[in-house]
Formats: C-alpha cells, sequence, structure tokens
C-alpha cells in the first residue's frame, strides 16, 4: 500500500504502517552516519545535548556527494544501516521515530524498534542521484569538520521509501524471501525454460 507521512513522524502515522508500504515522505528529516552516531553516543555519555531533537523525527543513513551548481545536495543514497546499530537503540529509547538506510537490521535494534513503536525504511540504493532530486533544501547543523558524515537537516518532498521493518517487529526481509521459496518450491513440477 502507498502511504504519505509527514516529518517529524507522529506515533500514531509509525503504528499506521505496515512492512511492505510504500511511502512518500514530506518534510523535514536529519542526517546521520557511524562517524556522526559515535559523536551522539560520546555528546550523551558526557551528558551533553544532541544537536537536534530525536524524538519523533527521522534519521536517514546518508553522506552526500558535493552538490552541483543550482542544486542543494549531491547524489544521496542510502548507506547500510548496520554500521549504525550500535548506537541505535539508545536513540530509539529516547524517542527515534524512523530510520532510512539499506540493508538488515541487528535483534537489538528491532527489539528496541518494537519496545519504543519506530519503524525502519529502505531507500534504493543506486539511485542516489534520483533520490536527490527530491530534497528541496539542506544545512549542516553540526559536526561539519566530518565533511559527508556531518549532520545535516533537509526538507524532502515526497522522498520514497518502502517499510522494511514496522513496529511490530514485522521484517519484509525475512517475510519477502520466504515467499520466494515458497514460490520456488512451486515451481518444482514446472517445464525447464533454460534452453530458451
Amino acid at each position: 500500500m502507498k502511504k504519505e507521512i509527514k516529518a517529524p513522524i507522529t506515533k500514531e502515522a509509525v503504528c499506521d504502517l505496515k512492512a511492505g508500504d510504500y511511502v512518500l515522505i514530506t518534510g523535514t528529516i536529519y542526517t546521520a552516519r557511524d562517524a556522526a552516531h559515535k559523536r551522539m553516543q560520546e555528546s550523551l555519555d558526557k551528558g551533553e545535548t544532541l544537536p537536534f531533537d530525536v524524538a519523533g523525527n527521522i534519521i536517514y543513513y546518508m553522506g552526500p556527494s558535493p552538490a552541483r551548481e543550482g542544486r542543494p545536495i549531491g547524489s544521496a543514497g542510502p548507506t547500510t544501516s548496520s554500521r549504525m546499530d550500535r548506537y541505535t537503540p539508545r536513540l530509539l529509547d529516547m524517542g527515534l521515530g524512523a530510520m532510512i538506510g539499506k540493508g538488515k537490521r541487528s535483534p537489538e535494534v528491532i527489539e528496541a524498534m518494537i519496545r519504543n513503536k519506530a519503524v525502519y525504511l529502505a531507500a534504493i540504493g543506486g539511485a542516489g542521484a534520483l533520490l536527490s532530486k527530491r530534497i528541496l533544501s539542506s544545512e549542516v547543523i553540526a559536526y561539519e569538520e566530518l565533511g559527508t558524515e556531518a549532520i545535516r537537516r533537509l526538507t524532502v518532498k515526497d522522498f520514497p521509501a518502502v517499510v522494511v521493518i514496522d513496529s511490530e517487529g514485522n521484517n519484509l526481509y525475512e517475510t519477502a524471501a520466504l515467499e520466494y521459496c515458497q514460490t520456488e518450491e512451486n515451481m518444482d513440477g514446472a517445464p525447464d525454460i533454460s534452453q530458451f
């Protein structure tokens, strides 16, 4: 099912999303990769505040390429999400609403998502140039010295993603693989088309 969501995201909107839903995100989201997550963890360990309030917000695991003339940002494809797994449960416990990335998440992250009612969304890897066209503005708000790994505030319109893991822990990577295996089993009696 295709759904339009606003960012920041409410708990009601999170709970309405189901694994497999296609979403179009409009509003404000933040970028942060592993170096920025490490810095945020260090800040929290020191009792400091974060550069933005994570509660209800969406973090996009992305480090853009340089912007071309007239554009707010360069290619903006997703980073492998597992690189952030060691830091994510703490942010989820602080109210993080959703994450956008690619690839699987650890059991600890999924448990924290269920506990805090959050979702994990996937953006299409390899489509960074197309995704950047959905970004209307980009502003570095913290850790500028990290370059592409700095935290950015993005304004997006109809940014496309797929719900991979919903707030109940339903996981599209697992269910899709199971459906594929069942389809393969049903194909056992099918004619051999490899010769065509």
